[in-house]
């Protein structure tokens, strides 16, 4: 899966969609701050490169998983 720059706030508000989870949920799963979620969720910032394959590999498993569909 790759992770398009343009729309990481519409797909971190998708993924939490999909799995039912709350920022704080999502930030926990991928070990980072509640508010660094949410300022991705919000366009303030952009995931460094670390924090984007920490979603890609959390994204992967839960697709693999049957859980979340990005398609």
């Amino acid at each position: 899966m790759v992770i398009d720059d343009r729309n990481i706030p519409g797909l971190v508000k998708e993924v939490r969609r999909q799995l039912d989870l709350s920022q704080e949920d999502l930030a926990r799963e991928l070990g980072i701050s509640f508010a660094t979620v949410n300022r991705w969720e919000n366009g303030q910032v952009k995931p460094s490169k670390l924090a984007k394959a920490q979603l890609n590999k959390f994204c992967a498993k839960m697709i693999r998983q049957k859980k979340l569909n990005l398609s």
